[in-house]
């Protein structure tokens, strides 16, 4: 019997996770592009390319897919055997719901290992290679578009300007282009018709021009006798212009990114925390060493009261060290201290600025180490919450889960970010600012299978309903007694 109980809570959660957590793949990469798309647009990007970079960032949202998924799934899957009464058929035969998530308890314990080994050994590979990736697609100049009527600079060294296009593109009337090869001279081209074609390998475009002009400067520029001004007329001719530097053509090594925190794996950023953490502390031995050591009696400390000069008195019955110095040599001393002082104190600035970005660096590596632990860990917390609460709304279906799904997953998300953004600014340390979502909704998860457990009807809308009918009726009741009192 508990076989086939275990076998039916099962397939009713694997067919709504999986597709939720397509979905929700789908929603987030969907997400991602909305943020860059213009960077996307007219960048003459192959189908291969985006597929390429969809892939890697699909990798990288995997672990904030899963989390949400399950929380959804679990909702779907308690709230339509809740609404079926399959769940009440369930707890009236001896059952308890702690036994009856059982199974799913486990799969979402091998489903938080599964997305731990995936953050620690594919999650750093795919970052890697999509901010290569995306650096290459930003910074790339935009693809070969060339319009009638306006002139396209972005070949180094022209400016081309058509006036008409025919339908096939390839056909061009009314041709100007200006040639700088000085900045003191301009050559330029002028023609009355032509033929535009790229070259097979798309490394080139051709221009065959007809019926036109060549105008060229020759000479020094600076001395104007012996300049000369050459003007050139031809029925036909060939000029090309090297378009490799336009588009996506050049690939960056992924050896550029590989320092950054996100590209670690778990084992690497124990490493770099050590490796941090060693430089931090001999950075504040080495300045506890070097601070002071400018200060001409930096080497004889303490050493006026235990080699005190013959006439010892002199500096009991001074008031200050103004009074020991002569006249003639305040001023000298005084400007050799304020510019000792001034030293110093920039020193100080300058150590105190190294200290915060070594700080915040290090704060950055625990960040990343800790988020491989929650991230994965979230799958079971947001079960917690998933599934109880699908026990308690008893609704199936898209409607009410996918609600309370986003509402909670907010609350997780928020969390989380706002724990993160205190840790690395130092605000809160690396384990309790990755940590706070967890806390935050574990205790809500617990308190939701209690009030599961018991068959609580704080979610339910019927609860409400009566609630709202027994204030009505206690408001009238209230007012037919003040009315007869009157």
């Amino acid at each position: 019997m508990f076989k086939k109980l275990d076998k039916l809570i099962l397939k009713a959660f694997i067919g709504p996770f999986i597709a939720t957590f397509f979905i929700t793949l789908l929603v987030l990469v969907i997400q991602f592009f909305w943020l860059y798309i213009d960077d996307f647009v007219g960048k003459g990007l192959g189908v291969n390319v985006i597929l390429e970079f969809i892939l890697y960032q699909s990798a990288v949202l995997v672990p904030l897919a899963l989390p949400l998924a399950i929380l959804l799934s679990s909702l779907m899957t308690f709230g339509n055997l809740g609404e079926s009464f399959e769940l009440v058929a369930i707890k009236s035969a001896g059952i308890s719901l702690l036994r009856f998530m059982r199974p799913l308890f486990i799969i979402s314990i091998l489903i938080s290992g599964v997305a731990f080994v995936f953050s620690n050994n594919v999650i750093p590979v795919a970052n890697l290679k999509s901010r290569t990736l995306l650096a290459d697609i930003i910074y790339a100049k935009p693809a070969f578009d060339l319009k009638e009527g306006v002139f396209y600079d972005k070949i180094s060294g022209f400016a081309i300007k058509i006036g008409k296009k025919e339908l096939n593109d390839s056909v061009i009337r009314d041709v100007i282009i200006y040639e700088q090869g000085n900045p003191l001279q301009d050559n330029f081209i002028v023609a009355k018709s032509g033929i535009m074609r790229v070259t097979p390998n798309k490394r080139f475009l051709e221009f065959n021009l007809k019926e036109g002009w060549r105008y060229q400067e020759k000479g020094n520029v600076y001395a104007q006798s012996n300049t000369e001004f050459i003007r050139i007329g031809f029925s036909e001719y060939k000029k090309q212009f090297d378009l490799s530097s336009l588009g996506f053509s050049n690939r960056t090594a992924d050896s550029v990114n590989k320092n950054n925190e996100k590209m670690f794996s778990m084992r690497q950023l124990d490493k770099a925390i050590d490796s941090l953490k060693k430089d931090i502390r001999a950075t504040e031995e080495r300045s506890l060493r070097e601070m002071f050591i400018a200060l001409p009696f930096y080497t004889q400390l303490d050493s006026a009261w235990t080699q005190l000069p013959p006439d010892s008195t002199l500096f009991f019955k001074a008031k200050n060290m103004q009074a020991l110095l002569p006249d003639s040599a305040r001023s000298n001393v005084n400007e050799l201290a304020k510019t000792t002082a001034g030293s110093v104190r920039m020193n100080v600035e300058s150590l105190i600025q190294i200290m915060k970005d070594k700080g915040r660096n290090l704060r950055k590596h625990q960040v990343e180490w800790h988020r491989k632990i929650t991230l994965s860990l979230a799958c079971l917390v947001l079960f917690l919450i998933g599934a109880p609460l699908g026990s308690i709304i008893r609704k199936g279906g898209l409607g009410t889960p996918l609600i309370f799904a986003i509402v909670f997953f907010m609350i997780f998300y928020f969390s989380s970010n706002t724990g993160e953004k205190f840790a690395k600014e130092g605000s809160l340390s690396a384990f309790t600012g990755m940590w706070l979502a967890t806390f935050v909704l574990v205790p809500l998860g617990l308190f939701l299978t209690y009030k599961a457990m018991r068959d609580s009807q704080v979610l339910n809308k019927e609860f409400y309903t009566r609630i709202a009918r027994f204030v009505k009726s206690f408001s009238s009741r209230k007012e037919l007694r003040t009315n007869r009192q009157s």
